[in-house]
């Protein structure tokens, strides 16, 4: 289902096209609704199909509210490189500065740029089970010893515990500052940590992949600070534009931006920058899906650290996938073509398909003349 009311008269061509990208995927893989957003200079389009509810077959739209999973850890790091701009925190700081009331060590005297790039030598990727609560979790870490020094480990408790941090150095905490500060800076009118009631008719529900039953995420542990964030996908086309430098945003949140940007590791597939995986443009859909693949993602891996860090490029395709339950959502920017894409789905499917689809697209965009 296309709805009229929101593709502008001449895009057509984008909404076939993007139609013969998704709907394959949609169909392998019984995604209940869709949607998929574009921004191109500063021009958004968008494709929608399916239901954000099959219950009462509720149609999913632009301004459907989908769980984001893990690319809230977008805004997670933008945070801190804003809190960094505003000299309220260092990235440089260890966390113990940061947690310790006394003198301790913490996995090697790991940084808050070492949260922030999943440089940990291997911290898990979830809260253990019997931690209840972030003193708990810091008592865990004052005991903890990386099994794999130096090794990137793509992990929750990381990306957690550096937005406990950054909430505490501005003097609240994670969830009131990003909801009050952040998402308006972002110009961001739809996008939430705990959705209000007012806004509870837009929340899509997503659907177990093994079981289709409709499910909502269930908080946890640095939950808000890792993967709790709900949006649309017109608002997130908003944070594209600001990524890409282009929006209206404040000079103070655009030099955060551009913080997040600066690679700071070379990986095997891409360059690891503050959560965002940059890969040179034009590149390999192999390199890509591998980057992206559960393999990858699931296990320590080794990288390089770039002394001076490397600063924001042009000709780059950058990317994060994120995922809770019932929800898979993909963006990706390439700032050099002023092009960025949200795809947002109420069902957890494979990375690889997903960036394999968002490839397809931007091949058949870019050859439309």
């Amino acid at each position: 289902m296309i709805a009229s009311n929101i593709l502008p008269a001449k895009a057509d061509s984008f909404a076939e096209q993007t139609r013969d990208a998704l709907q394959p995927v949609m169909k392998e893989y019984d995604i209940p609704g869709l949607v998929v957003g574009i921004t191109r200079n500063g021009k958004h389009e968008f494709y929608a199909a399916g239901v954000a509810s099959q219950a009462d077959n509720r149609p999913a739209t632009p301004d459907t509210l989908f769980e984001l999973g893990s690319i809230s850890k977008i805004f997670n790091v933008t945070l801190a490189a804003l809190a960094e701009e505003r000299g309220e925190l260092s990235l440089n700081d260890t966390v113990a500065h940061h947690v310790c009331a006394d003198a301790c060590s913490i996995g090697n005297r790991l940084t808050l740029m070492d949260l922030a790039t999943h440089h940990s030598g291997g911290l898990p990727l979830q809260v253990p089970d019997n931690i209840t609560d972030v003193d708990g979790l810091v008592t865990w870490l004052k005991n903890w010893h990386p099994p794999e020094p130096g090794a990137r480990s793509y992990s929750n408790i990381s990306i957690g515990m550096l937005g406990y941090i950054t909430g505490k150095a501005m003097n609240s905490n994670y969830k009131q500052v990003v909801q009050d500060l952040l998402f308006p800076m972002f110009g961001l009118q739809h996008t939430w940590i705990d959705v209000p009631e007012s806004e509870m008719g837009q929340y899509a529900w997503g659907y177990d992949r093994k079981t289709n039953a409709p499910i909502r995420m269930t908080p946890g542990v640095l939950a808000d600070e890792a993967y709790s964030v709900k949006s649309s996908a017109r608002d997130m086309l908003k944070v594209l534009d600001v990524e890409m430098g282009q929006g209206t945003a404040s000079e103070e949140l655009r030099k955060a931006v551009r913080r997040t940007h600066e690679g700071q590791y070379k990986t095997s597939f891409f360059t690891q920058d503050m959560i965002w995986e940059q890969y040179t443009w034009p590149t390999e859909l192999q390199k890509m899906t591998l980057g992206n693949g559960y393999d990858f993602i699931m296990k320590p891996q080794p990288e390089q650290k770039l002394n001076p860090p490397l600063s924001p490029q042009k000709n780059v395709f950058l990317n994060k996938t994120g995922s809770t339950n019932g929800f898979g959502g993909y963006i990706a920017i390439l700032p050099g073509e002023n092009i960025g894409i949200v795809v947002l789905a109420n069902k957890n499917y494979p990375n690889e398909s997903r960036v394999k689809a968002v490839y397809s697209l931007i091949e058949s965009l870019n050859s439309r003349p």
